[in-house]
């Protein structure tokens, strides 16, 4: 593996970052103390092709490789985790997973418009008493003639509320277990779909995120994407595409601790001299940059066998669950370091704090990751077999 960026990945990597020191930074305080999710921004992504940056050229994308992508995540959360979730939603778990199943037609229908930031795509699999139990899924998909009839609601959806397009997951089978669950691609124009913002969470206070509600929704078999009964694998790869982007992402946010730490460690004096100069700051600082530059290098790792086409679900699992736990980490080590100042908006570290815990939970919990790589270790799986 070759860790030296091409020139097409650090031009990638310049345009991300600059778009995130001109668009994000200079507004997200004010965002995210209000609440406010402002489309300009995600419109901005889309002109810069972000929204379709891992996909080919011919459904509408860049055709950027995974090393891009994840630098484009990286930049993204630099700013703030709401605009790196965007593209996790609609880049990784959405559009990436309908380019590998999808049929020619709804790459047509749904791919091209989503790739060029014409519409806005999420996926929902999370219901209200459903999470890591992928198999007990309570929503239902009733095969009528050339139709389905879906029934069911899906919970912690990041951009439920403003979405175009849905991939989510119903039981066609219930005696089936995983083997029962099948996929479709929805419009926000169907009848019977509803969805709602979910006020009040800890953080991601400038991203949205929301419910869906289907009540006897009709989806045309045409818009089931892969085989019935496919569904938990079609969920599975989608993981896999979502939790790099998180892993990725966490990359990014252990940037902005960091830079912030170091800039304060050297501004903030106490007992005649910069903190900086106190070991016990001192080892907190270097713990945030060995988590960052391990994380980073496991992301690498993961990319690399992405663009090469070869199975790398442990890989991801492990950078998804190592770069997240390292974030929160290193946002927390931020905010001592900040001291009283970090537990005030007056500073940034105070959001990134806040941000930085929700990826540890969602894409898979740490608990889960862990029981992913103990099994593969113990031989009871094998996550790339």
């Amino acid at each position: 593996m070759n860790l030296e960026l091409t020139h097409e990945q650090k031009m990638v990597q310049a345009t991300a970052a600059e778009f995130t020191d001109s668009e994000i930074l200079p507004k997200i305080a004010e965002l995210d103390r209000e609440h406010r999710l402002d489309m300009t921004i995600i419109r901005g992504m889309s002109e810069l092709g972000l929204l379709g940056a891992a996909i080919p050229e011919q459904y509408g994308g860049q055709g950027l490789d995974f090393i891009a992508t994840g630098l484009i995540c990286e930049e993204i959360e630099r700013g703030d985790g709401a605009f790196r979730t965007l593209l996790s939603v609609h880049l990784g778990l959405n559009s990436l997973t309908l380019l590998e199943f999808g049929s020619e037609e709804q790459k047509q229908a749904y791919l091209i418009p989503q790739a060029r930031g014409q519409k806005i795509a999420c996926f929902g699999l999370t219901e209200p008493g459903v999470g890591s139990d992928v198999a007990a899924l309570e929503s239902r998909a009733r095969r009528e003639g050339d139709h389905y009839v879906l029934n069911g609601q899906k919970t912690w959806i990041s951009y439920a509320n403003v979405a175009d397009h849905f991939l989510v997951f119903a039981k066609t089978d219930q005696e089936a277990g995983h083997k029962g669950i099948s996929a479709f691609l929805l419009d926000r124009t169907m009848p019977g779909i509803e969805t709602r913002d979910i006020p009040h969470k800890l953080g991601v206070w400038a991203g949205s995120t929301g419910e869906i509600f289907l009540s006897d929704v009709e989806v045309p078999e045409t818009n089931r994407l892969g085989r019935e009964g496919e569904g938990f694998k079609i969920a599975m790869y989608a993981l896999d595409m979502g939790r790099f982007t998180v892993a990725a992402g966490a990359v990014g946010t252990m940037r902005a601790a960091l830079e912030a730490s170091v800039r304060y460690a050297n501004e903030r004096h106490a007992f005649g001299r910069p903190i900086g100069n106190h070991q016990l700051v001192q080892d907190m600082i270097a713990e945030m940059v060995r988590g960052l530059e391990t994380s980073r290098l496991l992301v690498y790792q993961a990319a690399w066998l992405k663009d090469l086409g070869v199975r790398n679900t442990r890989e991801t699992s492990l950078a998804k669950w190592h770069a997240t736990e390292c974030a929160f980490q290193a946002a927390n080590s931020a905010v001592q370091i900040h001291g009283a100042y970090g537990y005030s908006g007056e500073y940034p570290v105070e959001r990134i704090f806040r941000n930085a815990r929700a990826p540890v939970l969602y894409e898979g919990t740490s608990e889960i990751h862990k029981m992913l790589q103990a099994e593969d270790a113990l031989g009871y799986r094998k996550l790339n077999g």
